[in-house]
C-alpha cells in the first residue's frame, strides 16, 4: 500500500516514451520514500508484448489489464481500471503523461478518488510541509512544481490529506534511463470484467489513424530555436537555412507561433515541447518562463537578441547582442566556411 503507480500509455503494443520518462522519475521518489514502484497498463492484445518495454525501469509491480475494447483508448472503461485499482491497492502518487490520453483520463480518476491533480508538472520532488493555520507538519509529500499565473510565477502545489497525490507530465521533460538496481519485477494480470462494466463499453472508436511526427525536435543534439523578434515568416526562413548547415532542427517560442511564424508542433516550452539538446540556440527570444521550462536543461545555450538584458540571457553560456538579421546570415556564411 501506499506505493508509487505510473498509468503507462500504449499505441498498439508499444509503450509511449512519456511514460517510460515517468516511470524513470517514480523509481527515483519510489526510492526515496522507500516503497515499490507499480505500473498499470490497458490494452488489446498486450499480454507478452508490453512487459519487456516497463520492467527494466525498476517496475516492482506490473498490472497488465487485457481485453478487448481496451484499445483504441475510450474514457468510461480506461477510468473504471484506474478509480478500482487504486480503491485497492492505495497509492500515495500517480503520474501520468500529459498528452491527449493524459489529459482525458487524469481527471477523471481524481474526480472519482477526489484526490486532486495537478497538471503540466515540470519538477516533481519530495519534501515536508506545514500548514501555516493548523501548525500541523506533513512529512514526504510530492511537490508539484510548475509554471503559473500566464508563467509570471513557478507554484509548488502540495496535497497534504487527498491520496493519491496525481500529476500530469509533459513528454521530453524528464529523462528515461533503464534502472541499474534491483526492482521485483512482478507480473499480474487482473481480470478486466471485475473492474470494468459492460455499459462502460458503449462508446466505440470506429477509426484509429496516427500520423508520424515531420519533425525530431525532442530527439535533436542541435535546435535553433526563434521568438517573436524574427519578426514574420520569412524570418524563419534563415533559421530553417542555418539549421540545414548545422543538422539541427527549427524550434519557436509561442509568442512566435501565436503570431504565426512557425508551426505549432514545434513550439518549445510549457505549452510545447520540452527538448534537451547539446546546444540550444535562442535567435530573438526574450527568455519568459514558460519557455525556459521547455529548454533550460539544455547542454549549451547560446543567445541572440538585441537586449543584452533578455531574460534568457541570465541562463546563456554565450550572448551575442545583435538583430538576428545581421547575426544569423553572418552565422551560415561562416559555418559554411569552416565546416568540412
Amino acid at each position: 500500500m501506499n506505493n508509487v503507480f505510473v498509468y503507462c500509455e500504449i499505441e498498439g503494443t508499444t509503450v509511449a516514451e512519456v511514460s517510460q520518462e515517468l516511470l524513470t522519475k517514480g523509481r527515483k521518489l519510489a526510492d526515496e520514500l522507500g516503497v515499490q514502484l507499480h505500473a498499470v497498463v490497458a490494452g488489446t492484445g498486450i499480454k507478452g508484448k508490453v512487459e519487456d518495454q516497463i520492467l527494466p525501469y525498476g517496475v516492482d509491480k506490473l498490472f497488465v489489464f487485457d481485453g478487448e475494447g481496451l484499445f483504441p483508448y475510450t474514457s468510461a472503461p480506461h477510468t473504471d481500471i484506474l478509480v478500482g485499482l487504486f480503491k485497492e491497492e492505495k497509492p500515495q502518487i500517480c503520474l501520468m503523461g500529459a498528452t491527449v490520453i493524459g489529459r482525458d483520463l487524469g481527471p477523471r480518476v481524481s474526480s472519482s478518488l477526489t484526490s486532486g491533480l495537478t497538471a503540466d508538472c515540470t519538477q516533481l520532488e519530495i519534501g515536508p510541509y506545514t500548514d501555516n493555520k493548523t501548525g500541523k507538519t506533513y512529512e514526504n509529500l510530492l511537490y508539484q512544481i510548475r509554471p503559473a499565473f500566464g508563467g509570471n510565477i513557478v507554484a509548488t502545489i502540495v496535497n497534504p490529506d487527498h491520496r493519491p497525490q496525481m500529476a500530469t507530465v509533459r513528454s521530453g521533460v524528464m529523462k528515461k534511463a533503464i534502472y541499474e538496481g534491483k526492482a521485483a519485477g512482478e507480473v499480474v494480470y487482473p481480470e478486466v470484467s471485475i473492474f470494468v462494466s459492460p455499459e462502460a463499453y458503449v462508446v466505440q472508436v470506429l477509426d484509429h489513424h496516427v500520423e508520424k511526427a515531420k519533425h525530431n525536435l525532442k530527439g535533436a543534439s542541435i535546435v535553433v530555436s526563434g521568438g517573436y523578434g524574427m519578426g514574420s515568416k520569412e524570418g524563419f526562413d534563415m533559421l530553417f537555412e542555418l539549421a540545414k548547415v548545422l543538422h539541427a532542427e527549427v524550434g519557436a517560442s509561442r509568442a512566435a507561433v501565436d503570431a504565426g511564424f512557425c508551426d505549432h508542433d514545434r513550439q518549445i516550452g510549457q505549452t510545447g515541447v520540452t527538448v534537451h539538446p547539446k546546444v540550444y540556440i535562442a535567435c530573438g527570444i526574450s527568455g519568459q518562463i514558460q519557455h525556459i521550462a521547455g529548454m533550460q536543461d539544455s547542454g549549451i545555450i547560446i543567445s541572440i537578441n538585441t537586449d543584452p538584458d533578455a531574460p534568457i540571457n541570465r541562463i546563456a553560456d554565450y550572448v551575442i547582442t545583435g538583430s538576428v538579421e545581421e547575426v544569423i546570415p553572418k552565422l551560415i556564411k561562416y559555418y559554411k566556411q569552416n565546416s568540412k
